[in-house]
């Protein structure tokens, strides 16, 4: 480990996505979905009238107190009876505006401040980066709620926006899909209209186009009118991405809820809608069932429980299938190899296959393959790093670069469980051979690492994933990928 370390070579870029025919640009999540769209966003037209529309919208918010008998009460929903409500609009007419927010957001046009710069904004919760949907994409949450008070002075709001587009810049290469809770705003806590134009403008095209699915909780008439406002410059494409949630539960069939940073007032405002909404709403849930896990099941069961019903086989038999179709010059040489998503559908049959013992069939796509190697690590009973080396990991960033290479192969070779270590090797291995064709996949060792680090890290369920570990995490693993060679005894 003394002698020096040469880096495999690295970029990053995409491919795939399934075709959406449907007319509806919003639906709702009760609705069935067997498609994942091939979605752009155009946003030329929207550039030259966004302040138009900003300055139309705050006009027709002074009329928001005669929309209350107009329909606009609600958002509809073919799941809600139509009461779910907010005087968000009254108290919005009253908002206070924030003078100095363009002086802030000058600041924009600046150098970036350094990433311990922001520890005073990441303490807020405001977004955090979790695990991966259904689809295999990274997901982004957004709370409302955990946007200070506008009179507090010492808030800055330019700075704010560094550090929204700071957080993306790691993710919005690869598919992802963003979850914003809407509930707690109001007009005490939000941003200034001034901060609000110069948002858009700062999420320009790369970050709408990796974009592949919004998911608006607990939407109210705000959003609503504020969308009627712009929908005439906003292309149809983008409004497909967008989905109203008007309860948890919808959101839970295409996302973990396990691993969402909920706010538990978000929590308490769910339940008060269901009650409100759903008279019939049971007072506590009912008991779960526990499924014992057949024994061809390999998807959500432990290691040690796959290699017991598959002959002590260190390797699980779906990774070897994953790997070895992987593993050919074709797919290997897949721009965005393991950035894409897949089709939800596909990928939930081919588990339910594989957990039955029947074949799987990749059907030709690298990206099928590579989304449930992926679903693989990700639904493990424990973590690949095990829970255990969680803490030692997510301190990588604070070692000096002379200790790293001491502390990884400790960590590695002597902490880590033998199963897991056989594992780790073989997939590591297999991912050097993608770096090695990363002028072709796009797939660096950074890039990859972006992707695999929360599937092979996770903090126990209890703790979750605060977004002040994803850096650390990423940087351990890019680490491992970029110098396995000299860390996994050959």
């Amino acid at each position: 480990m003394e002698a020096d370390y040469q880096p495999t070579p690295s970029p990053t870029r995409v491919l795939t996505a399934m075709n959406n025919e449907g007319e509806d640009p919003y639906p709702s999540l009760s609705d069935y979905h067997d498609y994942e769209p091939n979605l752009e966003f155009d946003d030329t037209e929207l550039q030259a009238t966004s302040d138009s529309a900003v300055e139309l919208l705050e006009e027709k918010l002074d009329l928001s107190a005669s929309c209350a008998g107009t329909g606009l009460d609600y958002l509809e929903s073919p799941v809600s009876d139509g009461t779910i409500e907010e005087n968000f609009e009254e108290a919005l007419v009253d908002a206070p505006v924030i003078e100095t927010a363009a002086d802030d957001l000058a600041a924009l046009e600046g150098d970036l401040v350094d990433e311990e710069d922001y520890l005073d904004i990441a303490r807020l919760g405001i977004v955090e980066v979790v695990g991966d949907d259904s689809a295999g994409r990274k997901v982004i949450v957004v709370s409302a709620c955990k946007l200070p008070s506008n009179d507090e002075e010492t808030f800055n709001h330019a700075k704010l926006l560094r550090y929204l587009t700071h957080t993306l810049d790691t993710f919005v290469e690869q598919d992802y899909s963003l979850v914003y809770f809407h509930h707690g705003l109001t007009s005490k806590n939000k941003p200034p209209y001034a901060w609000l134009r110069q948002a858009y403008r700062a999420f320009d095209r790369k970050y709408k186009k990796n974009l592949k699915a919004l998911y608006l909780v607990h939407p109210t008439n705000f959003i609503r009118f504020v969308w009627q406002i712009f929908k005439p410059v906003i292309s149809a494409k983008f409004g497909r991405k967008m989905m109203y949630v008007n309860y948890l539960e919808e959101l839970a069939q295409h996302i973990n809820l396990d691993q969402l940073c909920i706010p538990q007032q978000v929590l308490q405002h769910d339940e008060q809608l269901m009650i409100k909404n759903r008279k019939n709403v049971p007072v506590s849930p009912p008991p779960t069932t526990v499924v014992t896990p057949v024994a061809t099941t390999q998807f959500g069961a432990s290691l040690q429980f796959i290699r017991e019903n598959n002959g002590d086989e260190m390797i699980p038999p779906i990774v070897t299938q994953c790997i070895e179709f992987l593993d050919t010059p074709d797919a290997l040489e897949t721009e965005g190899l393991f950035r894409r998503s897949a089709n939800v559908t596909v990928i939930k049959e081919l588990q339910n296959r594989c957990n039955l013992g029947l074949p799987v069939d990749f059907r030709g796509d690298p990206h099928i393959a590579a989304v449930l190697l992926k679903t693989f690590l990700r639904e493990l009973d424990e973590p690949l790093m095990t829970y255990e080396l969680y803490d030692e990991i997510t301190q990588f960033q604070s070692l000096s670069k002379d200790e790293r290479p001491r502390k990884v192969k400790i960590l590695i070779l002597e902490k880590l469980p033998e199963a897991n270590y056989r594992l780790l090797k073989y997939i590591v291995q297999f991912l050097s051979r993608v770096m090695d064709r990363s002028d072709l996949n796009k797939m660096t060792s950074n890039n990859l690492a972006v992707v695999f680090g929360p599937n092979l890290v996770r903090a126990p369920s209890s703790r979750g994933m605060s977004l002040s570990a994803i850096g650390p995490i990423n940087q351990f693993t890019d680490f491992l990928f970029m110098y396995q060679d000299k860390i996994f005894i050959i």
